[in-house]
């Protein structure tokens, strides 16, 4: 599916929605690193926010006080990337495909997986891309087990943890963590959409989903402590961890199988990267970390007191994402991120809150 692509060596135009934490760390700069796109607008009508734009990326950048200003000029765009408070995301990526233009949402896709399933159906129907900004699946830790399920390093698979845990025992406020439901805001849908999104990359379909979700922190006013288990269609069980009151953090990773276990401390480094500043197309070992932070495989004894084998930790490929991107429309390559994918997250992510609810198992 595709949209407009512009001409054959033009790069394609980019209207980056929203220029908060998602597009100012993650889109606009993984944007402007990637050939073939060129980061043409921002809407924001933040002052501040407009300065930090034109300090980095100087005058080929426009800035547009509100969405519809896009759709008014459709027809000199070629994909929109909406960054904007996940309320925002199916409207405007509804009006962005009725306008004619091509669609990158960051995560979650929205708030329900039927709402999803909409905005899947209207892309199909008007033969455009609507693309959800999975970036986790590019962290290096993730790559690395990918490269060791697919060659057969740790047998049949049982069982999969995964954590995406912090220390912050003070809330800091905001959307993100604001009690209204219309604001699809707490960790299940925000780091849990990662952590969701991976187990079922790796493992298949869920059959059913028990969840815990708490509200830990003086003051917090949605979930900042949750747990999610899904028991896949092949028998997989995978533990999922995403917290903001984590005073000992877990290994990121640690699977269980047949023949042996693979874990993983740590945090991929290019968020970090990006936060500070650093950029893939100026960084030489982009995505790379230090032999001391690999993880390890092995059986029969803790990777702590030496068990196992050092396993070299593949690079990071944020920057994949938006190749395959630009890929998708200019050739016609696959979507390397799917709305019917995010949509069976989705479903995973509404049963977390079912099941933490009744406090019981739901089945998919």
């Amino acid at each position: 599916m595709t949209g407009t692509t512009g001409t054959t060596g033009t790069p394609l135009r980019v209207a980056l929605i929203g220029y908060g934490l998602a597009g100012s760390v993650f889109h606009a700069p993984l944007i402007a690193a990637t050939e073939g796109l060129a980061l043409d607008t921002i809407v924001t009508s933040n002052p501040e926010r407009r300065e930090q734009a034109r300090a980095e990326f100087g005058d080929g950048v426009s800035f547009a006080a509100t969405p519809e200003e896009l759709w008014a000029r459709a027809d000199e765009l070629d994909l929109i990337v909406i960054a904007s408070p996940n309320k925002t995301h199916v409207p405007l990526a509804t009006a962005a495909l009725k306008a004619g233009l091509p669609v990158v949402v960051d995560k979650p896709l929205a708030g329900t997986a039927a709402e999803a399933r909409e905005l899947a159906a209207l892309a199909e129907e008007r033969g455009l891309l609507l693309s959800v900004f999975q970036n986790r699946r590019w962290d290096n830790d993730f790559l690395t087990l990918r490269k060791l399920l697919d060659e057969g390093e740790l047998g049949d698979v049982w069982r999969f943890e995964s954590r995406f845990e912090r220390w912050r025992p003070q809330p800091k406020g905001g959307w993100r963590e604001s009690g209204d439901p219309a604001e699809i805001g707490g960790l299940l849908y925000d780091l849990g959409s990662h952590v969701v999104d991976q187990a079922l990359v790796l493992f298949g379909p869920a059959a059913s989903v028990y969840a815990e979700t708490d509200v830990r922190r003086p003051g917090a006013q949605t979930d900042d402590d949750t747990f999610i288990a899904i028991t896949h269609t092949n028998g997989v069980r995978s533990h999922l961890y995403v917290s903001a009151t984590t005073a000992q953090l877990g290994p990121r990773f640690r699977v269980l199988g047949s023949a042996a276990g693979y874990v993983k401390h740590g945090l991929d480094p290019q968020e970090a990267d990006l936060r500070e500043g650093k950029r893939p197309d100026t960084t030489a070992e982009w995505g790379a970390e230090p032999e001391s932070l690999w993880g390890r495989v092995g059986s029969g004894e803790s990777p702590l007191t030496g068990g196992g084998r050092p396993e070299p930790t593949l690079p990071g490929a944020y920057p994949a994402y938006y190749a395959a991107i630009a890929a998708a429309l200019r050739d016609g390559a696959p979507n390397p991120v799917t709305a019917r994918e995010a949509a069976a997250a989705l479903d995973v992510l509404e049963a977390a809150r079912r099941s933490a609810t009744e406090g019981t198992a739901v089945s998919l």
